[in-house]
């Protein structure tokens, strides 16, 4: 033994480097557990919905929608974004855009190009939010609105956006966001199919690397940054099997705030999106969980594993630093100010093994990785770290996480399929194994950060947690609302499950 550790801290750093061996086996065989779930899910989807017809034979019935795009100083993606959406194969629609008092050029580039003037629309304020300055409609554009207003922060747009609405249901789209055309018609399908639905979301995936011309997405493709690269093997991961794995037993406790359907008079009833939280998006979801069940009223939260929205994601690390501290954040709100859902006695699965789960696992983890981590390197300099044991932490740490990010490609291949050409499928193999050695580390420190702010109160209102945008897979200009459709690849148009049990 080294004789400057005592034996004590010797003891101390074994027990730590213990429990971080369990977390991690711990956390990864409920994930496999999770790839299970999802593989039969999958399986299940396709053999439900795998034929495209299935949307357009209920196309009588979808109900309208609202679609909300919460704005702030956005100019130089909100244009594409609101291309998609009009091109939407969607009966019934509109498109609320709420600029929530831009200093850019966020709203007179969306009045430009759409054609937009100012209507003495009557404003119900169902939920409270900052002044509402004007609302704007479009006489060429007759699905599209806009709300200008003070700024408030994100929560406070959707609250806005809430209020104007028409339709019954609301998706939140963000505002660096494309479409694909059939999306909404897929995202909304569980309403139709259960009267119980409240809310749905589907799939987020990364647009860096990507061609969008005019509002649609003509190829698709990976980045050749390292950090976008690597988070489409993460978003994967996460929504192939973690999002997916837990939908069927309604224990779904997160749906993207870039990409989600919601019943409005639910959300409403519930308070709608709190404006002094960083995560309002997940914090609406576990709330929804939690007033569900102490109504105990029969619900569904689902999640829809074909609907894409492409979306852009932090290419530098400032940024990855700032949106990972933000999402830590807004986790450790939306559980701790939840905190009855957990162990509630009609809480379900959601209370008794999601919530508990992504309490100890997604929330306190990091810290556990972090100083499981520290431990293995200052046992490992005093000499007091056996290869056994060392091989034992290498097993765990790293080769379970290659195997779930392997899996997580094989569901793509079999189901998706949007990365088809050998040299991408080799590059996200590459992927899949390195982000283990650095990357996921790295976002274990940023998240612990977010946990630090988060005991700390070093919080502000719910705001916008920008990040800088390059905004290079957009190939249109802002200025072209009358330009017609550009060649769209077919698996950008048809993203459904290739398999067919």
């Amino acid at each position: 033994m080294n004789a400057d550790i005592s034996p004590g801290l010797a003891h101390a750093l074994e027990g730590l480097q213990w429990a971080f061996l369990l977390y991690f086996v711990c956390i990864n065989v409920v994930y496999l557990a999770l790839n299970f779930i999802a593989m039969f899910a999958i399986l299940r989807y396709t053999r439900e919905h795998g034929a495209s017809f299935r949307v357009r034979n209920f196309s009588d019935y979808q109900p309208p929608v609202s679609i909300l795009v919460p704005a702030h100083n956005e100019a130089r993606t909100i244009v594409a974004t609101v291309h998609s959406l009009l091109r939407l194969s969607y009966p019934n629609f509109e498109v609320v855009v709420v600029n929530d008092g831009s200093t850019d050029e966020t709203l007179p580039v969306v009045v430009d190009t759409f054609g937009l003037v100012e209507f003495p629309e009557a404003y119900r304020s169902r939920l409270h939010t900052e002044p509402v300055k004007r609302i704007f409609a479009s006489p060429q554009h007759g699905r599209v609105r806009l709300v200008d207003k003070v700024n408030g922060g994100k929560a406070d747009a959707l609250n806005a956006g809430i209020n104007t609405a028409r339709y019954p249901l609301f998706c939140v789209v963000d505002a660096d966001c494309i479409l694909q055309p059939d999306s909404l018609a897929r995202v909304v399908q569980p309403f139709l199919e259960d009267a119980s639905m409240i809310a749905t979301g589907g799939v987020i995936r990364i647009v860096n690397g990507c061609k969008v011309k005019d509002g649609l997405l003509s190829e698709v493709d990976l980045s050749d940054r390292v950090l976008p690269l690597v988070q489409t093997m993460e978003y994967l991961r996460a929504f192939l099997f973690g999002r997916l794995g837990w939908s069927p037993i309604n224990a779904l406790l997160i749906i993207s705030g870039a990409f989600g359907v919601f019943y409005k008079e639910r959300v409403i009833a519930a308070g709608g999106y709190k404006g002094d939280l960083v995560g309002e998006d997940m914090e609406m979801v576990v709330r929804l969980h939690n007033r569900m069940r102490e109504e105990k009223r029969p619900y569904k939260i689902a999640f829809v594993p074909d609907p894409i929205c492409w979306t852009e994601v932090p290419a530098d690390l400032r940024s990855l630093f700032n949106q990972r501290v933000r999402w830590q954040q807004g986790l450790a709100e939306s559980l701790f100010g939840n905190w009855r859902l957990m162990f509630r006695r009609n809480g379900g699965a959601v209370g008794w093994v999601a919530y508990p789960f992504m309490l100890l696992f997604e929330c306190l983890g990091p810290v556990v990785e972090v100083l499981g981590y520290a431990s293995v390197v200052i046992l490992g300099l005093a000499g007091m770290l056996s290869m056994q044991a060392f091989f034992v932490f290498l097993f765990a740490s790293v080769g379970l996480g290659v195997l779930l990010s392997v899996n997580a490609m094989m569901l793509e291949e079999i189901s998706f399929h949007l990365y088809p050409r050998p040299g991408q499928q080799l590059k996200l193999f590459v992927v899949a194994v390195l982000e283990n050695f650095g990357y996921r580390q790295l976002t274990s420190l940023f998240r612990v950060v977010g946990l630090l702010r988060w005991l700390l109160k070093l919080r502000r209102r719910s705001g916008w947690g920008h990040m800088r945008r390059h905004g290079d897979w957009d190939e249109s200009g802002p200025g072209q609302a009358g330009a017609r459709p550009g060649p769209v690849a077919p698996e950008c148009l048809h993203p459904m499950p290739r398999t067919n049990p």
